[in-house]
């Protein structure tokens, strides 16, 4: 994913036609790196999970679904504000898990560890959505990167042992989600500095 401007906007093709977002905290370049050793290995060991396409692995903040361009135009002040409120993350990168908790699995996760700060983020990103006209979100926030999908129904795994480190994250994300028939495919549409400062 690429973007190193402060706001990145969205292609003019998508003007009036529905649009697919979420905003998200992209991993740095090294936890990246890591993520996709980590999908090669368990693709052996998890033959009946569908994995994403490591590069586009990330925190989700708030998912958006279907929407239109003027929306998420009308949601970048106030995402900028809420990134310059929030200082840069530590993460943790280690623990892989599955939802649901019991029973049969359908999501492949890994765990991080990340400051108090980012459920404040989150929690303005949420205040962003609803004044957008989006529904409230009434599941709680657990942060955590999505690694796949099991295909089928399937008996829960043993899961391995992973930790990838820890790394700094610096900014926010709007992106747009495309779904292909391999994986959905994201594209940043405006990015925003975590900065810490309250946007002074």
């Amino acid at each position: 994913m690429k973007g190193d401007e402060e706001s990145v906007p969205s292609p003019p093709a998508t003007e009036g036609k529905p649009v697919r977002a979420f905003v998200a905290l992209s991993l740095p370049a090294a936890l990246q790196d890591a993520v996709a050793v980590s999908i090669g290995g368990l693709k052996q060991a998890l033959p009946g999970v569908r994995f994403v396409r490591a590069e586009g692995v990330h925190v989700t903040l708030r998912f958006l679904g279907w929407t239109r361009a003027a929306v998420l135009s009308s949601m970048e002040a106030p995402l900028s504000a809420a990134a310059a409120a929030c200082p840069p993350l530590e993460v943790a990168v280690r623990g892989l898990g599955m939802f649901p908790p019991r029973g049969s699995p359908r999501v492949l996760w890994l765990g991080t560890e990340m400051p108090p700060a980012v459920h404040a983020l989150q929690a303005a990103c949420e205040g962003a959505a609803v004044a957008a006209g989006f529904e409230r979100e009434t599941r709680a926030f657990h942060p955590h990167l999505t690694l796949g999908r099991w295909r089928d129904r399937a008996r829960r795994p043993a899961l391995p042992a992973v930790d990838l480190g820890s790394g700094r994250i610096d900014r926010l994300g709007l992106f747009r989600s495309q779904l292909r028939s391999s994986a959905s495919e994201y594209t940043l549409l405006a990015v925003f500095p975590l900065r810490g400062d309250g946007g002074r």
